[in-house]
């Protein structure tokens, strides 16, 4: 028997979020080992949809498969070690250092009446940490650190949870572009050493481009359209969800499609 090749299958999946705002309609599959993008202008649902996939989100209806499991019929305890969250809204104004933060990572596998971190538990951390190339930073506090190195503190204590699927909600947002690599990279990595399915929300459609096997483009909660980025970063798909002209090209390294913004004074059409 061929084992289900998608990590993720969400179908149907429909979510009231306010009353002014729900998600309708979503269908699409993460399959095991890829990196899937999800991008869309501001208000289009795109971390609703991964607060959905985690359950901080009630569904109204539809199909959340995770290992061709109902994501419901998980324990919570046992979903956390599966799944990991990077959230825009993590505080890090705290005064621990960034090892006592990324040992958080490993809350998820206590015991019942286990106060303190076994040495499992440190090996991870120091692992994940190794890995995002935060070691030496590993006794400073968190609060003292740049946005660049907080982002890689968010991601080292997402590692440290060992899940098989990362969830990331707009990981390079205030970064210049040296730390945007850095973190897009860095994700690179982790899927291509470490196998790890990886869900990105991404602004920057070009660096969306580059770094995601899929695209989901969404508007008003629903997908416009999903597929590779070439199928997707359309000048017809872009134009019609952001309102914005824009022209489709290529990198000239990668030949991955990239779009150029055109201003209004170039526009006929403002002309007219």
């Amino acid at each position: 028997m061929n084992q289900n090749p998608n990590m993720l299958t969400v179908n149907q999946l429909h979510c009231l979020h306010t009353s002014e705002f729900q998600l309708k309609n979503i269908t699409f599959q993460v399959q095991t080992g890829s990196c899937v993008g999800i991008i869309g202008p501001n208000g289009s649902g795109k971390t609703t949809l991964l607060r959905a996939i985690t359950r901080f989100l009630p569904k109204e209806s539809g199909t959340i498969l995770f290992h061709n499991q109902l994501i419901e019929s998980y324990h919570r305890q046992v979903l956390s070690q599966e799944i990991a969250i990077v959230l825009q809204t993590n505080s890090l104004d705290q005064a621990i250092t960034v090892e006592e933060f990324v040992l958080l990572g490993r809350v998820p596998y206590r015991h019942p009446w286990q106060f303190w971190e076994s040495e499992q538990d440190i090996l991870i951390a120091e692992t994940a940490m190794t890995f995002t190339q935060i070691e030496h930073l590993r006794h400073r506090p968190v609060n003292t650190l740049s946005g660049g190195e907080k982002q890689l503190v968010r991601i080292a204590r997402a590692l440290a949870q060992s899940p098989k699927l990362l969830l990331l909600d707009e990981p390079t947002n205030h970064l210049d572009i040296a730390h945007q690599l850095q973190i897009l990279n860095l994700l690179k990595r982790l899927k291509c050493e470490k196998k790890m399915t990886i869900l990105v929300v991404l602004h920057d459609l070009n660096l969306a481009s580059e770094f995601c096997d899929q695209l989901i483009l969404m508007q008003n909660g629903e997908i416009y359209q999903k597929g590779t980025a070439k199928q997707v970063l359309t000048y017809q798909n872009i134009e019609a969800v952001y309102k914005t002209l824009v022209v489709e090209g290529e990198n000239p390294i990668s030949k991955k499609p990239h779009v150029f913004l055109v201003s209004k004074r170039f526009d006929k059409r403002e002309k007219q």
